[in-house]
């Protein structure tokens, strides 16, 4: 079914590459932070316009949603994130990032597409335009969402916004993930696919005083050294090796000058989890551990811990699962497609849409990385062992895919993946007399 269907779908696609890197490139040197993706938003607003959608912008701050009726049939959800991260850009790309912005704590910070969401803007705007050009191949609703703040949990505010009575119920919600694995592989797994997530932020109240004069103060300093070094225990000591739990201690900040011991210290944790009893032990932990070594510190005050944000479990459903990774895998090959071997640590909020639609969602990571990068390692090897250092992660400020053909592989699986759902089953019956 898929192979035939997505060809009449991708009609005309080649010729839009070029328009496609150019957005890539525009949408890399102009990251803007969560909740502050207007100009972003724009761009997106705009071109769907001009492909004939139907726009809403403002959609819990600055999401946006586009819905394009055409005919009876299913209503599939498609959805990309926008915003970008507080990291200095360092790859020397012509197109890389100057840009800088004041962050929600009013501090002025870089900020860089190190996370791939100028990636999936681009290839969902590439479906989008597909779509619209080739509605003689399909039938049914498609709703492209363009999501705000993916790093710190746009789509429940999406979701208070209003989002299920405004716009058509979808049956199904598909997104992807731009990966550091090599361009054209994509990989993902049913059930759990990424790791439920909690931040935290930690205020420890010391004493402050004169550096020279120790004695007189409780520093919070080193209140927050020990704090730092005694939840390194916490995956170690009080997680079973078979069971999945991550602590990062990611930001740490205190005084403002050498000899001065400042009366506060601020820590900022981020704890990732696959099942409630691991993420209840861990969170236990990390606050008793917090509260037990300010108390051993003689801290004045208890210490204030605030939670930032909260991301659940990305879970695939099992068997739209199957239906994707086979539609994808008769597009870009068999040899290209991988099943996960168990869950990703990194976190995701897109799960967020089909719980609360009460449907089936289908997450899945696309590989944008040049192979060169990956001296000779096959994909299974990959898969067991992980990336070599030669390749940039995401959040790295080295990291940045390759324009093509990770555009193309995005797009095409995308429409892959759709196009199980909106083609209907005349399209399918066509497809296998032509196999």
């Amino acid at each position: 079914m898929t192979a035939a269907s997505v060809s009449r779908l991708l009609s005309g696609f080649p010729d839009r590459l070029p328009g496609l890197r150019a957005l890539y490139e525009d949408l890399h040197a102009h990251p803007e932070l969560s909740f502050q993706e207007f100009r972003t938003a724009g761009v997106v607003a705009d071109r769907l316009r001009k492909q004939g959608w139907e726009v809403t912008e403002g959609v819990g701050g600055t999401g946006v949603v586009g819905v394009l009726a055409n005919g009876e049939g299913p209503v599939v959800l498609l959805r990309a994130d926008m915003d970008g991260l507080p990291v200095q850009e360092r790859t020397e790309l012509p197109y890389a990032s100057r840009e800088t912005a004041v962050d929600s704590e009013g501090n002025k910070v870089p900020v860089m597409h190190a996370c791939g969401h100028d990636m999936h803007v681009t290839c969902l705007l590439g479906v989008t335009d597909q779509l619209a050009g080739a509605r003689a191949e399909w039938r049914g609703t498609v709703v492209a969402v363009f999501q705000p703040a993916e790093e710190v949990g746009g789509a429940p505010a999406m979701i208070e916004d209003g989002f299920l009575e405004r716009f058509p119920r979808a049956d199904i919600c598909l997104g992807q993930h731009v990966a550091p694995a090599p361009v054209g592989f994509v990989g993902t797994r049913p059930g759990p696919v990424m790791a439920a997530s909690d931040s935290l932020r930690v205020r420890l109240r010391g004493r402050g005083g004169h550096g020279s004069t120790p004695e007189t103060t409780v520093d919070p300093i080193v209140m927050a050294a020990a704090v730092v070094m005694r939840l390194q225990t916490v995956v170690s000591r009080e997680v079973g090796a078979a069971q999945t739990a991550v602590v990062t201690v990611g930001s740490l900040h205190a005084g403002t000058k050498e000899n001065i011991i400042p009366d506060t210290a601020e820590l900022r944790i981020n704890i990732r989890s696959m099942t409630p009893a691991v993420r209840d032990r861990v969170l236990a932990a990390v606050e008793r551990i917090v509260r037990a070594e300010a108390a051993a510190s003689g801290a004045p005050e208890e210490p204030e811990i605030t939670g930032l944000n909260s991301f659940p479990v990305t879970v695939n459903d099992t068997a739209a699962t199957g239906t994707v990774l086979t539609a994808i895998a008769e597009v870009i090959g068999e040899e290209r497609v991988f099943t996960l071997p168990e869950p990703l640590t990194g976190s995701e909020d897109f799960g967020v849409f089909g719980t609360a639609l009460g449907v089936p969602s289908v997450f899945w990571h696309f590989g944008g990385a040049d192979p060169a990068l990956f001296q000779h390692r096959t994909p299974e090897t990959l898969l067991t062992d992980g990336l070599p250092d030669t390749v940039p992660a995401n959040h790295s400020p080295y990291f940045a895919p390759v324009p093509e053909p990770t555009i193309h592989t995005g797009v095409t699986a995308l429409l892959a993946a759709a196009a199980h759902w909106l083609c209907s089953e005349d399209d399918r019956a066509s497809d296998r007399q032509e196999r």
